[in-house]
C-alpha cells in the first residue's frame, strides 16, 4: 500500500475503535459489574483464580519490556518462547487475561503491527520486537534500565521495581496510589535525563508512560503485593484475577480518567536537582 493509502486506512481503522470503545463505555454504564471470583470468563486460563503452570524462560526465549505480556508467556497463554505470536491471538488472549475492553485488545496490537511494518492478520512477531526504541519501549521505564544502558529490554531492573513498590502509601504502604505513581515517575525522568545522554521522552511517550503505569493502578489495583509478583517474577498470582469488574472491560475512554490524572500530577523538578548532582550511570 502507498503511504496515502496507509494514512486513509489508520484514520478509518483507528476512528472505528475509538467509535466502539465509546459505545463499550456507555455500556459498562448500564449493566452490572461482574462478581468477584468471576472476572476471567469460564473456559478461559485463570478461571476461578487458576493460571497455567508458571514456568521461567529458558535461553532463546523471547522477552520484551512488558512484565505483563511477559506473564502471559510464562503461563503459556500465548507461545511460551514468546516467539511466533500473531497479532490476532494477542488481542484475543489479552482481553480475558486482563479485562481489557476489545477496543483496547484490538488498538495496542494494530499499533504494534504498524510499528514493525508488519500485517495484523497475517504476520507474526517475537516479544523483543516490541522494545524498538521510542516505538512502545521508551526511555525512563519504571521496571527497566533506559536502552542506552541495557539494550536487552526484556531483563527487569530489580532495584527499580523495588524503589517503585517503597512508594506506596495507600493502606499503609500495600496501596499504590495516582499521587504515588506520579511521584515516581518525576523522579525516573529526573533521573533518565540527567544520567542518559541520549534521553529522549516525547509528550507521546510521557503518556505512554503514563498509561504502563496506570495498568498497575487500574488492573492490578495498586496492590503492592499483586505488583511485586508480578513485576519481579513476572507471573500472575495464586487466584489472582483483574481488578476491573466492568462487563465490557477497561476501555482506553475509563483508562484516561487515570492515566491523565498520573501525567499531570508529575513534577520532575523535585528530583531534578538531586539526579543532576549525584549523575552518573545508574
Amino acid at each position: 500500500m502507498s503511504s496515502i493509502t496507509i494514512i486513509i486506512y489508520k484514520i478509518f481503522l483507528y476512528s472505528g475503535i475509538f467509535a466502539w470503545d465509546v459505545v463499550l463505555s456507555l455500556g459498562n454504564l448500564v449493566r452490572f459489574k461482574r462478581p468477584v471470583g468471576k472476572v476471567t470468563p469460564e473456559g478461559h486460563p485463570g478461571y476461578g483464580g487458576y493460571w497455567p503452570e508458571y514456568r521461567e524462560p529458558k535461553e532463546g526465549d523471547s522477552r520484551c519490556s512488558c512484565p505483563a505480556l511477559n506473564a502471559m508467556a510464562n503461563h503459556g497463554i500465548i507461545a511460551r518462547s514468546g516467539r511466533g505470536i500473531k497479532f490476532t491471538e494477542l488481542t484475543e488472549k489479552i482481553r480475558p487475561t486482563y479485562n481489557f475492553a476489545s477496543s483496547f485488545c484490538s488498538f495496542v496490537p494494530h499499533y504494534a503491527a504498524f510499528m514493525l511494518n508488519k500485517s495484523y492478520s497475517k504476520d507474526t512477531f517475537d516479544l523483543e520486537e516490541l522494545d524498538l526504541h521510542n516505538g512502545i519501549e521508551h526511555d525512563a521505564s519504571l521496571t527497566r534500565l533506559d536502552a542506552a544502558f541495557q539494550p536487552k529490554q526484556g531483563e527487569k531492573h530489580v532495584p527499580y521495581i523495588e524503589e517503585l513498590l517503597s512508594f506506596a502509601t495507600g493502606n499503609n504502604g500495600s496501596l499504590m496510589t495516582i499521587q504515588d505513581m506520579s511521584r515516581i515517575l518525576s523522579k525516573r525522568r529526573a533521573e533518565s535525563k540527567a544520567n542518559n545522554p541520549q534521553y529522549s521522552l516525547s509528550l507521546f511517550h510521557k503518556i505512554f508512560g503514563s498509561a504502563n503505569s496506570s495498568t498497575l493502578l487500574r488492573i492490578f489495583g495498586g496492590r503492592v503485593d499483586d505488583m511485586r509478583t508480578v513485576l519481579l517474577d513476572e507471573r500472575l498470582p495464586d487466584q489472582w484475577e483483574s481488578r476491573v469488574r466492568e462487563p465490557y472491560g477497561l476501555t482506553m475512554l475509563a483508562f484516561n480518567r487515570t492515566v491523565l490524572p498520573v501525567e499531570w500530577g508529575i513534577n520532575e523538578s523535585k528530583y531534578a536537582v538531586k539526579a543532576e548532582r549525584e549523575g552518573g550511570q545508574p
